[in-house]
């Protein structure tokens, strides 16, 4: 089964095409062993993309899995190095594209590519945020069935320790934690405490974010079902809107991570969030496991 490793920003995926994993069976269980860094190819997660018919409202399907198995709604670094995978081998080439994801169809379009390096960059339509708790999820206690909003809220983690967090579904579950300083915060710690909480039902993804000026902020992402990754998009998005819900930025900011820079706007005319950014390839591979397992 032929495939490409891609990565945005550090946050790193292996691209398959879904024909090639007709006879596979569980993708999950597929995941977990060509994600693994020891004894797999190794990746933040894997995804599959397969054409569409023209008739459809999208170009391509896209399914994207965690290195745990576990499936993602979206990634916004994950579907944009699948984007990047159909114009580097070749199977899409027009300006614009529609993906269709289990969180709906996003639109991405082409600003640079450099097929020869295997470098694309691209402006994408990522969704509009959710902020009720019902729809992170969240459950809220004291019986409230939901909130409105869930900003600056007390979660309560083991210990009797609180954390003030910012909740909203960013086509994932996402949880914003707004820090001075990360030296001196044991974010790590928190990012697995909370992404496990038993308040987030489906868990969730946490980011900290550092505020810099109006217009740019710091952020580390502690991913469900990954842990540490050096970026995320869907994450950067949501610190973008986290930090603008809590009156500290302005709609369009540039996102600091480990892995580089992308730059988030919160449209005010439709609430769209688009995230600009690039993905690069860095090799291609062949696993073999699959074929070698079926044979013995």
């Amino acid at each position: 089964m032929r495939f490409v490793k891609l990565h945005g920003y550090g946050n790193d995926y292996l691209v398959f095409e879904a024909g090639q994993l007709a006879g596979v069976g569980a993708l999950d269980e597929l995941a977990r062993r060509v994600c693994d860094r020891h004894y797999g190819a190794g990746a933040d997660g894997v995804a599959v993309v397969e054409p569409l018919p023209e008739d459809s409202q999208a170009d391509f399907s896209l399914r994207i899995f965690n290195a745990d198995g576990g499936e993602a709604a979206m990634s916004g670094n994950g579907s944009r190095s699948a984007v990047s995978y159909l114009y580097f081998e070749g199977l899409w080439s027009e300006e614009h594209l529609r993906l269709k994801t289990r969180a709906g169809i996003k639109a991405y379009r082409l600003l640079e590519q450099d097929r020869e390096r295997g470098q694309f960059r691209f402006v994408a339509e990522i969704g509009r945020p959710v902020f009720a708790s019902a729809a992170v999820p969240m459950l809220i206690r004291g019986g409230a069935e939901s909130l409105e909003r869930v900003v600056a809220y007390p979660l309560e983690l083991a210990g009797g320790e609180t954390v003030r967090i910012t909740a909203l579904q960013m086509c994932n579950p996402n949880v914003c934690v707004i820090v001075d300083d990360f030296e001196r915060t044991d974010w790590r710690r928190l990012g697995q405490l909370i992404e496990q909480h038993p308040q987030f039902p489906e868990r969730t993804n946490v980011e900290f974010i550092r505020v810099l000026s109006p217009e740019r902020v710091e952020a580390r992402v502690w991913e469900r079902g990954v842990g540490e990754t050096l970026s995320s998009g869907t994450g950067a998005c949501a610190s973008a809107v986290a930090a603008c819900l809590n009156g500290l930025t302005k709609r369009r900011v540039t996102v600091e991570m480990p892995g580089g820079q992308l730059e988030v706007e919160w449209r005010e005319a439709d609430d769209e969030v688009l995230l600009t950014g690039t993905a690069e390839v860095v090799y291609r591979g062949e696993w073999l496991r699959e074929g070698m397992r079926a044979e013995g």
